[in-house]
């Protein structure tokens, strides 16, 4: 067996005052999407300055108002696409436009030329404060770590004259799930004092899970704990950013909202470094399906999908959450008879709740359709489904017995083809063997 013992538990935080298990997501969050920066960096292939522009436009479709779009003063093609938004005008004045930038003197002036004509900016400064990352990496003590960050909150506070628009600074303690609490909450205090209100804007405090290391519950608690110790909690924006290295981005980020944070960070499909960021998709699908606005459109996932895949060169899984070309099938005999009837009873209550068993969302609100994304036939199907189909695709309402007959005729021409077979094809059995036989 691998060698387990080479790793050691992750501690967990001691807080028995959480609150947060007895909550629920009763809004939607204030989302930032981070496609065009964290998503790309992690592609094998960056998008080009098009491709970026394509995907921009879509965020804003989609309802974004806080988009993250690069990182420009460490890339040349980061910084024409910032300055091409501009020219082109291409900035909603209801968005703000987010650039990331390191603690350095050079890359803030640098970022402060890349913004100017924005309207609306979040000036996203960050440095890493792990205990992993003081010790190997930087070879730093707590106090050297807080005098970065608040050297750049200095930076950027000094160069407000220079700057037109609207801005609001974000602070991110990045590798925070690795870092103790009081000592994240000593530099955001730090960050805190140093800004003092320079801006009308509440500062943002980000709070990544930079890499994922625990259960949901202990990220869950991590963000309680710093949300009720924060100094002018109303005058602070609690952002988290997930990621997926447990394969729990979600689950951190619907935890992470019940204990307070008021902002997501993610990417569509859940791009991103590694396993990726926290889907903002599935979190804002699995809030429609309960009944909660997620305030983005989602109405059209094959035109999301396939922008999606045009920019980033990558495929979406067939069992991806919502978006998946299979993620609302169903093969089985049972499954379909089951949705074929809950169908049915839903048309003769003339239903307005949605109530149809294994279809946990109606696959039209997000763009797919039942003759073709739903009822899919192949040798384990029965024949509820391939009744359905000749049904509401051809309009065809067979007795009983002749749609069991059918049933089994289709099922042994899968097994036998080993393929599932398309409406058209069931048609077609339909008509060769009960049709054509009895025409004259």
């Amino acid at each position: 067996m691998l060698n387990f013992k080479r790793y050691k538990r992750n501690p967990v935080l001691n807080f028995p005052n959480r609150t947060w298990p007895d909550k629920q997501i009763e809004k939607a969050p204030i989302w930032c999407s981070v496609d065009l920066r964290d998503g790309n960096q992690a592609l094998v292939e960056p998008m080009n300055v098009d491709e970026k522009m394509e995907l921009f436009d879509l965020l804003i479709k989609l309802g974004f108002k806080e988009i993250e779009i690069g990182f420009p003063s460490a890339s040349q093609i980061e910084y024409d696409f910032l300055r091409k938004l501009v020219a082109e005008n291409k900035i909603p004045d209801d968005v703000k436009v987010q650039v990331l930038c390191q603690c350095r003197e050079e890359l803030i002036d640098r970022t402060f030329e890349a913004i100017q004509g924005i309207k609306n900016i979040v000036f996203h400064i960050y440095n890493s404060t792990s205990t992993l990352q003081r010790d190997v990496v930087f070879n730093a003590d707590k106090k050297e770590i807080i005098d970065i960050a608040v050297a750049g909150t200095k930076m950027v506070k000094d160069r407000l004259d220079r700057y037109d628009g609207n801005l609001q600074l974000e602070y991110s303690p990045e590798s925070f799930t690795g870092t103790e609490v009081d000592f994240a909450l000593e530099i955001c205090t730090a960050v805190q004092d140093a800004w003092d209100n320079a801006t009308d804007a509440p500062i943002i405090f980000n709070l990544p899970a930079t890499v994922e290391m625990n259960t949901p519950n202990v990220y869950a608690d991590q963000i309680e704990w710093m949300s009720t110790h924060f100094e002018d909690r109303d005058n602070v924006i609690l952002s988290i950013h997930p990621h997926n290295d447990r394969g729990t981005g979600v689950a951190i980020t619907e935890l992470g909202l019940l204990a307070g944070a008021d902002r997501v960070e993610g990417t569509l499909l859940g791009n991103g470094e590694r396993t990726g960021n926290a889907d903002i998709i599935t979190l804002g699908m699995n809030m429609f399906s309960q009944g909660v606005d997620p305030m983005l459109d989602f109405s059209n996932i094959p035109e999301i999908t396939d922008i999606y895949e045009k920019s980033t060169h990558m495929k979406v899984h067939e069992r991806h959450p919502y978006c998946g070309q299979l993620v609302f099938a169903a093969f089985s005999g049972s499954h379909q008879d089951a949705i074929a009837k809950g169908m049915k009873w839903r048309e003769e209550h003339d239903s307005t709740i949605w109530n149809v068993p294994y279809l946990p969302i109606d696959p039209e609100d997000v763009g797919r359709e039942y003759s073709s994304d739903v009822i899919r036939i192949n040798s384990q199907s029965g024949k509820g489904g391939i009744g359905y189909i000749l049904e509401t695709r051809f309009g065809y309402l067979l007795p009983k017995k002749m749609r069991e007959c059918l049933g089994y005729l289709v099922k042994g021409i899968s097994d036998r083809k080993h393929k599932e077979l398309l409406p058209d094809e069931v048609f077609n059995i339909f008509r060769q063997n009960y049709v054509d036989i009895i025409s004259p």
